[in-house]
């Protein structure tokens, strides 16, 4: 926690959850509660969600919009910008109490393609330099709107008892997914299952650097907005028939191709996927214990019918009572309860080394390797080595690493 999540960008929030002047979201970076709000100039602000006075959180709602930050402990008020505002009965403090010196702390905030990262770091390198060869998949992801803005309109919330390790691995590893999602593939129809038997396909995994990684399952959705004149799966004929009513041809086969999600899931290091069809969060709470957000991706002011296809199908797979996610976490507590077993014996993830070749980018093997973990590993190894960390007491200092 206090070698890589203090110690790098961390994803808070995409800006469409932030969308108006007093939009904001609670999270957390690393072990510290945070608040991500849009202000009056449209800046997007995180601050640290912490009372400068008597440290009273001033944010406990997940998300809403507001004018001010207000402390329910002593009532100190905070504007959008986390300067302090109002202290209540200001005379007992005479002239030893300098509002402009304690507003809410905030850490350094930069966006790409809608998806806002903070850090503690005040050094740490450009957020473009960061994710490097991933910004181009992020664009490519970016293409689900279907011609609209895309939007965060909801999430899953869950936790399981094991490391977020064992999850970090999970977005990239296609090798588990016909073994694994068997109750899954067997509620589709033939011509998704035979989409998705990507395991024997063309696809790859490519190590992106900085811990970063793709695996593209299904090379034809990789461009959201190529092929549209591809026949429409049979699945969302009825959907198409639906949009006509509204849309020209053109339009619906782009709206259609955007429903059923991009192609690859793309890890960003160290705590977000972007995973054919939704954002997945992932955040330690402990050693052994971890939360999930997915979060799924809608057309802002697109088909209302569009939309509500993307919901069934996040529900299908990612809800509560879906074919995907409860096997995955299933399979994730296993792993943790697993691993006690045995005191000396190493895990593998030399799957694809063979095959695997240098790219310009990075690092590519096939579809089944596991060539994303040892992306993710190799920058734990290089975060946990460094020889200065911030230090868990620490609010926002500012630091380098090694």
């Amino acid at each position: 926690m206090d070698r890589i999540f203090n110690n790098c960008w961390v994803w808070v929030a995409h800006a469409s959850e932030v969308k108006e002047p007093g939009d904001f979201k609670s999270t957390y970076v690393g072990r510290q509660p945070v608040v991500v709000v849009r202000d009056r100039k449209q800046k997007i602000h995180v601050l640290l969600n912490r009372c400068r006075h008597r440290a009273a959180t001033v944010c406990e709602e997940k998300k809403g919009r507001t004018n001010s930050f207000v402390c329910p402990y002593h009532g100190w008020s905070y504007g959008l910008d986390g300067s302090l505002r109002g202290v209540p009965h200001p005379e007992s403090y005479g002239q030893c109490l300098d509002k402009g010196e304690f507003p809410l702390k905030s850490l350094r905030v930069e966006e790409y393609a809608g998806m806002v990262f903070a850090t503690f770091k005040q050094d740490q390198e450009p957020l473009a330099d960061w994710l490097g060869p991933a910004k181009k998949w992020m664009d490519l992801f970016m293409k689900q709107g279907g011609g609209f803005p895309i939007k965060v309109a909801g999430e899953h919330r869950f936790r399981f008892p094991g490391n977020w390790k064992i999850q970090l691995e999970n977005t990239t590893d296609g090798y588990h997914f016909p073994v694994i999602h068997k109750s899954f593939l067997s509620t589709v129809d033939k011509q998704t299952e035979q989409m998705l038997d990507f395991v024997n396909g063309p696809g790859f995994v490519e190590d992106l650097g900085n811990g970063h990684s793709v695996m593209v399952m299904i090379p034809d959705l990789i461009d959201l907005e190529a092929n549209l004149d591809a026949p429409i799966p049979a699945r969302f004929e009825e959907l198409a028939e639906e949009l006509r009513a509204d849309y020209p041809e053109d339009q619906v086969r782009r709206i259609v191709r955007a429903v059923g999600g991009s192609g690859f899931n793309l890890n960003l290091f160290p705590n977000i996927a972007c995973s054919m069809a939704f954002f997945r969060v992932l955040r330690p709470v402990s050693v052994d214990e971890t939360e999930i957000h997915h979060a799924v991706i809608t057309m802002d002011g697109g088909p209302a019918a569009g939309n509500r296809a993307r919901l069934r199908l996040h529900e299908h797979f990612q809800g509560p009572l879906g074919f995907g996610t409860p096997d995955d976490s299933e399979a994730w507590e296993r792993v943790q309860k697993g691993a006690h077993a045995g005191t000396d014996l190493w895990i593998l993830l030399n799957r694809g080394l063979p095959g695997e070749r240098v790219t310009p980018d990075g690092r590519v093997s096939d579809v089944s390797a596991e060539t994303g973990m040892r992306a993710a590993y190799q920058q734990w190894k290089k975060l946990m080595c460094a020889t200065t960390a911030v230090p868990s007491s620490a609010a926002v200092p500012s630091v380098t690493t090694a």
